[in-house]
C-alpha cells in the first residue's frame, strides 16, 4: 500500500464516522434525546509524517539484527581471542580490543593468557577454578628407590603462551592444562623421586625443588609451539609414610646421643689438656724460679770470688804489717784502761790477736 492509497483510506473512514455521526446525533446521546453530546473518535493520521517511517523501520530492525547476531567482539586484556571461521582456527590471535566478525560464518573464542596456579595438597581447598585462577588438586604420590609411597606437595605456576594461543587450542583444545601441565608434573616427580631413598628425601629438599623444577619446564618446553610458559616451581612440603617418620627419628635420636658422647669426650679431653698446661705452667714457674735462684747464687759466688781474688792480688807484706800495726795500737788503747788484760799473740805476729780482760773470766773480746 502506497502514500495516497493511505491517504484516501484515512479520508474515507473519517467521512464514515461524520455520516453516521450526524444520524445518530453524535456518539453516545440517549434516543429519549437530551442535551450534550459523547465523546468524538479521535482521527487516525497513518501517514506517520511522511517517508519518516520507512526510517524508523530500518533503524529498528537493524537494532534488533545488531542484537541478536553480534557481527563484533571485545578482548580484554590479559585475554586472546581465536577466531574460528567455518570451524577453522585462525593462525594469529586476536589482540585486546575490538573487533568485527561475519556472525553464523566466524565465531570468537576467549582464552586466559593471565598467570595460573596448581596446588598439589593433601589438603585441597575450595577454590572458583577458572575464576580465580587458583586450581587444587590431590599430592602427588610416588614410589621411591624401595617403592615406598611418598607424596608431594608442590605449587606449579604457568600461562598460556599468548603468541601461539591460537596453535595450543587447536592442538591441545581447550582443557590444554589437564592435557599438559598436570601430566608433565606427576611424570617429572615421579622420575625424581625414584632415584632416592625416602630417609634421604627431606635432607634434600632443595635439590630436589631444583631438579624438579627444571625437569618439569624442560618438559613443557620441548613441546611443539611452547604451548605454556613456566614461571616456577615451588616444592611445599614432603609427606613421608608413619614407619619412615619414626625410623627417621630413631636415627635422628641416635645421632643426638653420638654428638653428645662425643662432646662429652671432646670436654674432658679439653679439660685434661687445660690441667696438663697449668701444671706444665707451675712446673715451668718452679724451674724458672729455681733457675733463677741458682744463677744469682752462682752470681753472688762468682762475684765474692772475684772481690776475694782482687782482694788477695792487692795484699803485701807491708800492707798486712800496716794492718798489724793498727791492731797493735788498738790493743794498745785497751790495755790503757783495763791493766789486767792479758794478750795473746798468734805465731807470725798474724791478726787477730786474742786478749782476755781478768777481772771478768766471762767476757772476751775478739778485736780484728
Amino acid at each position: 500500500m502506497n502514500k495516497e492509497e493511505n491517504i484516501l483510506m484515512a479520508s474515507d473512514m473519517n467521512d464514515y464516522f461524520n455520516k453516521k455521526k450526524s444520524e445518530s446525533g453524535g456518539f453516545g446521546k440517549k434516543s429519549s434525546g437530551g442535551s450534550g453530546g459523547g465523546p468524538q473518535l479521535p482521527k487516525i493520521d497513518l501517514n506517520f509524517g511522511g517517508g519518516k517511517a520507512a526510517i524508523v523501520y530500518f533503524i529498528v530492525a537493524l537494532v534488533i539484527v545488531l542484537v541478536l547476531a553480534k557481527p563484533f567482539t571485545i578482548i580484554e586484556e590479559g585475554q586472546r581471542g581465536i577466531l574460528s571461521t567455518n570451524g577453522k582456527y585462525q593462525d594469529q590471535a586476536l589482540l585486546p580490543g575490538l573487533h568485527f566478525i561475519i556472525p553464523v560464518i566466524q565465531k570468537v573464542y576467549v582464552v586466559d593468557t593471565k598467570v595460573r596456579i596448581i596446588n598439589y595438597a593433601a589438603r585441597i581447598e575450595a577454590t572458583n577454578g577458572n575464576k580465580s585462577g587458583i586450581v587444587s588438586k590431590p599430592a602427588v604420590t610416588v614410589l621411591d628407590k624401595r617403592s615406598l609411597p611418598v607424596s608431594i606437595e608442590l605449587t606449579v605456576q604457568y600461562r598460556l603462551n599468548s603468541q601461539f594461543a591460537a596453535q595450543t587450542i587447536s592442538n591441545w583444545g581447550f582443557s590444554w592444562e589437564d592435557k599438559i601441565i598436570n601430566p608433565v608434573v606427576r611424570d617429572v616427580v615421579r622420575n625424581v623421586i625414584g632415584k632416592y631413598d625416602a630417609e634421604a628425601l627431606t635432607q634434600m629438599r632443595n635439590d630436589l625443588g631444583t631438579e624438579i623444577e627444571k625437569g618439569i619446564r624442560d618438559s613443557v618446553t620441548a613441546l611443539k609451539n611452547s604451548p605454556a610458559v613456566l614461571q616456577s616451581v615451588q616444592l611445599r612440603d614432603i609427606v613421608l609414610p608413619q614407619k619412615v617418620k619414626e625410623q627417621i627419628e630413631r636415627v635422628q635420636i641416635a645421632k643426638q646421643e653420638v654428638q653428645k658422647a662425643e662432646q662429652d669426650v671432646q670436654r674432658v679431653k679439653q679439660e685434661a689438656l687445660k690441667r696438663a698446661a697449668e701444671a706444665e705452667g707451675i712446673a715451668q714457674k718452679k724451674r724458672i724460679e729455681a733457675q733463677g735462684k741458682a744463677d744469682a747464687i752462682e752470681i753472688e759466688a762468682s762475684a765474692t770470688a772475684k772481690a776475694n781474688k782482687v782482694i788477695s792480688n792487692s795484699l803485701t807484706v807491708k800492707l798486712l804489717q800496716l794492718e798489724q800495726i793498727k791492731v797493735q795500737a788498738k790493743f794498745n788503747e785497751a790495755l790503757q784502761v783495763n791493766r789486767d788484760a792479758k794478750i795473746f799473740l798468734t805465731p807470725g805476729g798474724s791478726t787477730p790477736n786474742i786478749w782476755v780482760d781478768t777481772k771478768d773470766v766471762r767476757q772476751r773480746t775478739t778485736a780484728r
